[in-house]
């Protein structure tokens, strides 16, 4: 059975997506982008920020589901420009235990909602 996950610690959605959905012990989160919960804003001001207002979104979604980092096994990290990726790879790292770390694939692409340069989205297990 589908369960919804929302949490007001996150970006609402702003679209016809849920942040998260729930289905038996599996959690598929939809993309994060650097928007903050509070005011809608962006965080554009560096890489390194705005990827840690991404992760930090993302860390809401799960706590809602009753996760933590340590339960995700799967992420993808859309990126407008590979040359960003050993800044944002260095944020992301932080959020993971190296040893336990989860599967991952990382894209350049053309576009992203809002201009932003980094988006993820991950598939957790409980």
């Amino acid at each position: 059975m589908k369960k919804i996950i929302y949490t007001d610690k996150a970006p609402a959605p702003i679209g016809p997506y849920s942040q998260a959905v729930l289905i038996g012990n599996t959690l598929y989160t939809s993309g994060q982008i650097a928007l903050n919960p509070e005011t809608m804003e962006l965080i554009l001001d560096n890489i390194e920020t705005e990827t840690q207002q991404v992760m930090e979104n993302m860390k809401a979604v799960l706590e809602s589901a009753d996760m933590t980092f340590e339960n995700v096994v799967k992420t993808t990290i859309f990126i407008m420009d590979m040359g960003d990726f050993a800044r944002i790879n260095s944020v992301y790292a932080s959020y993971f235990d190296e040893s336990n770390a989860p599967a991952r694939e990382t894209v350049q692409v053309a576009g992203l909602p809002k201009g932003v340069n980094v988006e993820i989205s991950m598939v957790a297990v409980k």
